[in-house]
């Protein structure tokens, strides 16, 4: 394997280590010995690519908004209308939470900074911003129904996420998420949008596999 690919490879192993660790305890009670002995490697590699356990934190954060910012702009551009968009979002939001520990604990140390750092952008806000501005444009569309309030319906979708995640992880360390997601789907938005509305595309694409 060229140094290069190996290099990679060492890096690799160390978020996923980390990321395991992380999502099991958090990153008060992680230690650099427990990432080190998931890994099997010494202190030296570890070292070589990061310079902390910080740095290794940051790098799973940036990795999942990363990773955020391409699927909305994978559904944004998909042509959908914005509910079905939205559903397709959410739903493969937390078929990749369920299958990826990197992203998961990525998801879990960005919240426990935002809690901890108060100042800090929140994640939470920019996402009813989000999707706030999808369901302001479902209502001009006039796939809403008359006296809904695009900011509501935007707080309870997050705020149910929220806690679904929250749940999920404690119970089934997120294996349960999907289905979840999808209940809070099947309730909100049908109670929201018109009687001509019919979920589009979506639905399929989004199904986990």
């Amino acid at each position: 394997m060229p140094q290069q690919d190996r290099a990679y490879a060492t890096r690799e192993a160390i978020l996923h280590a980390a990321a395991e660790e992380f999502d099991r305890l958090g990153y008060e009670r992680t230690s650099l010995t427990a990432v080190l002995a998931r890994a099997g490697l010494t202190k030296g590699a570890f070292y070589f690519h990061f310079p902390s356990k910080a740095a290794v934190a940051d790098a799973l954060i940036e990795r999942q908004s990363e990773l955020w910012a391409q699927l909305r702009e994978s559904w944004r551009t998909r042509g959908l209308d914005p509910l079905s968009t939205l559903h397709g979002m959410f739903a493969e939001s937390a078929d990749r939470m369920a299958a990826d520990v990197v992203l998961r604990a990525g998801v879990r140390l960005n919240a426990d900074r935002e809690v901890g750092y108060p100042g800090v952008p929140s994640t939470h806000v920019m996402w009813e911003k989000l999707i706030a501005a999808y369901v302001i444009e479902a209502a001009e569309r006039g796939d809403l129904r008359p006296g809904v309030d695009p900011e509501a319906v935007a707080r309870t979708l997050c705020g149910a996420a929220l806690g679904s995640r929250l749940i999920s992880s404690a119970t089934t360390a997120c294996a349960d998420f999907p289905s979840r997601i999808r209940e809070v789907l099947g309730h909100v938005l049908p109670c929201v949008a018109s009687a001509g509305w019919k979920l589009s595309g979506s639905q399929t694409a989004s199904e986990p596999s």
